[in-house]
């Protein structure tokens, strides 16, 4: 077992390696975990590198609802395909109730005034979006100020609660306001509510052990914010192997596969955000970087690039390893590129495809929602030197 083989398979597990191109956004969700989603441009970058998806398909599959942005794992959005949005909205149920009861706890917010405020939402909103303004005005009364209390708790009316709960339950969904994910402004509509799959925990396991295997315990906790214990039985029913030598755990299914897998002789380039599954599914950024690589200083930060928890920029990857950093120069309309070695024109066909995506599709590469050229322009300079 070498180290380059382990992020060579992860990339190719990733779709990293070329093997999804022409893969519809659901299949390579499906095939791949779910996408990240901060108001940026991750997922639009992680489908474009896997499959080659324009934006405008994206954005299609969103209105069409074959992919979704929800509440999912940890509370924390993700575009999620059609088959498996019942699970992701059980898997993260648990972050709106953990807000109410603090509510309940330090604001004086009762259940009882919730579930009232959850009905007039209800039938307040139908199939044309109402954003959180809007709402607030149509429900009323039934909206509360918490005062100077909540805004120190950064919930500032009774609004956001019920608007948490019903999301979880199904019953309402938030509607990009110009279809796009790479931004923060919604407008709520009803929804059908979705019966959760009778065991969450498990089914959230055998995803994720399909998407990011040979992982760890830990790396499982990471991503489904559950407890040791909980984490513990919840891949039980799994029969997981571990790979010798580690503390990775893969699926009998996929240890036939991996055994057989030998790391491809050529680089394989792919340009992804900095919260690309290839990173984020794992969470530890110190097993797709190089020693010497892990020691170069963090663009636009003080600590080295191994020190970080998350990386710093985009991504450049080359059969797992993470080769470079890039980011997109808005006045330029240029990637600018910190390489970890000798470009070759793989690489520049790679950074020049990806350039002109951004450009003409998305306009900018956003990191997440606030970020703008004016804060990045530390790293874009660090970038550049």
């Amino acid at each position: 077992m070498t180290t380059a083989r382990l992020r060579a398979w992860w990339a190719h597990r990733q779709g990293l390696d070329g093997t999804l191109r022409g893969a519809s956004a659901a299949e390579v969700l499906e095939r791949t975990g779910w996408a990240r989603s901060v108001g940026g441009s991750a997922p639009y970058l992680g489908l474009f590198a896997r499959a080659g998806v324009r934006r405008a398909e994206v954005d299609a599959d969103v209105a069409r609802l074959a992919i979704h942005e929800l509440p999912s794992a940890r509370g924390c959005t993700y575009v999620l395909p059609e088959a498996d949005f019942a699970l992701g909205l059980a898997a993260g149920a648990g972050a709106p109730e953990g807000e109410l009861a603090a509510a309940e706890k330090h604001l004086g917010v009762t259940r009882t005034e919730i579930d009232k405020l959850c009905e007039v939402v209800l039938g307040v909103l139908g199939d044309e979006p109402l954003d959180p303004a809007k709402l607030r005005t149509a429900a009323g009364d039934a909206v509360r100020t918490l005062g100077d209390a909540g805004k120190k708790r950064g919930v500032t009316t009774t609004l956001p609660l019920a608007l948490g709960l019903l999301q979880a339950h199904g019953e309402i969904r938030r509607v990009p306001v110009n279809g796009r994910l790479d931004q923060q402004r919604y407008g709520y509509v009803r929804w059908m509510p979705r019966a959760a799959p009778s065991d969450v925990d498990v089914e959230l396991a055998r995803r994720y052990f399909a998407w990011a295997a040979p992982a760890s315990l830990k790396h499982f906790r990471w991503f489904s914010g559950r407890t040791v214990a909980a984490s513990k039985k919840a891949v039980e029913s799994l029969d997981l192997q571990a790979v010798d030598g580690t503390d990775l755990l893969l699926t009998k299914e996929i240890a036939e596969e991996f055994q057989a897998f030998t790391v491809p002789g050529k680089p394989s380039y792919a340009l992804v955000a900095g919260i690309d599954g290839i990173h984020l599914l794992h969470r530890d950024l110190s097993r797709l970087l190089d020693p010497a690589d892990a020691q170069r200083p963090a663009p636009g930060g003080k600590a080295t690039l191994g020190a970080e928890a998350d990386p710093p920029c985009h991504l450049i990857v080359d059969r797992g390893r993470i080769a470079g950093l890039w980011e997109f120069d808005v006045d330029a309309g240029k990637i600018v590129c910190q390489f970890f070695g000798e470009e070759d024109e793989a690489l520049r066909e790679v950074v020049a495809a990806t350039e002109e995506f951004v450009r003409d599709d998305l306009g900018d590469a956003r990191s997440f929602s606030l970020d703008s050229p004016k804060s990045r322009a530390p790293r874009l300079a660090a970038l550049k030197a």
